[in-house]
């Protein structure tokens, strides 16, 4: 059996997911088919992680299992060729029969952009918040989740979770232009946890939260205790990336970047003045 490694991004606008569902167009099933329609001999498909419907990709890493080998570039040409445009397999290679896309994963790295003004190239990729951003708050307040906390505040369905316990290795809030940039680091992550933790940033941000009381929902919540209202906070998937998976002995991460830049808007124009004219004295 032949083991290979897929690299792929993907704008995950029209797509319910990666994860292949019955009835429902994903990225896994649209990945899947191209394969298919190759003629390689498949005999099993695997991603590193799920993404939820409309997110996007910028690393997301696959593993594929094939009967009979192939040369990588010319599977990963064939393939590209038979994937819609908004998917794409940036490289294609020979791997141990060992690797697996999920558990040899170390890390992964998801990034969120918030625009801070309307952007109609962009759209599809931030979420556009209205109100005035405090970015000094919002890192403060993102300080808090490095290390290890409870996120069972900001998971969907916690208690279908074996446990709720991550180790954040690192959480960054940058800005770029129009954009601020949330990048968060951990080994996995839970259902839904990354968009309601910007959901609850922005609210530090615009000061409807004060950062106490944001460190108070990665507290395990009291017996008894009705869950805080994070749910409500959710950001849209509009604004989220896989950034990064990975594995034992990849190069480190860079610095945070855009994914999709949004400039700043430039400043209003000023009319001209006139030019004072000489006065002309009478006589």
């Amino acid at each position: 059996m032949a083991t290979y490694r897929l690299l792929l991004e993907y704008d995950g606008t029209r797509y319910r997911g990666w994860q292949e569902q019955k009835n429902a167009r994903t990225v896994a099933g649209e990945l899947r088919r191209a394969i298919l329609e190759t003629g390689a001999d498949l005999v099993d498909l695997g991603g590193s992680g799920r993404t939820d419907a409309g997110v996007h990709a910028l690393g997301q890493v696959a593993h594929l299992r094939l009967r009979r080998p192939v040369e990588p570039e010319a599977l990963r040409r064939a393939v590209n060729d038979a994937l819609p445009a908004d998917v794409h397999v940036l490289s294609l290679s020979a791997e141990a029969e060992r690797f697996h896309a999920r558990h040899s994963a170390v890390a992964r790295s998801y990034l969120y952009q918030v625009s801070r003004r309307r952007t109609a190239v962009a759209k599809r990729f931030v979420w556009w918040v209205k109100r005035p951003l405090d970015l000094g708050r919002m890192a403060a307040a993102a300080s808090r989740l490095e290390g290890r906390h409870d996120f069972a505040a900001f998971c969907e369905r916690p208690g279908e979770q074996a446990s709720t316990i991550v180790v954040v290795e690192r959480a960054a809030v940058v800005e770029d232009e129009a954009l601020i940039l949330v990048r968060l680091v951990a080994s996995h992550f839970l259902w839904r946890m990354v968009r309601r933790i910007v959901g609850a940033l922005v609210r530090v941000g615009a000061g409807e939260m004060r950062e106490p009381a944001f460190a108070a929902l990665l507290e395990r919540p009291a017996a008894g205790a009705g869950r805080p209202p994070v749910a409500e906070w959710t950001a849209p998937p509009s604004g989220l990336f896989l950034e990064r998976v990975l594995y034992p002995g990849d190069p480190p991460l860079g610095p945070v970047a855009a994914a999709f830049p949004v400039p700043a808007e430039p400043e209003p124009r000023l009319p001209p003045t006139a030019r004072p004219g000489r006065r002309r004295s009478a006589g």
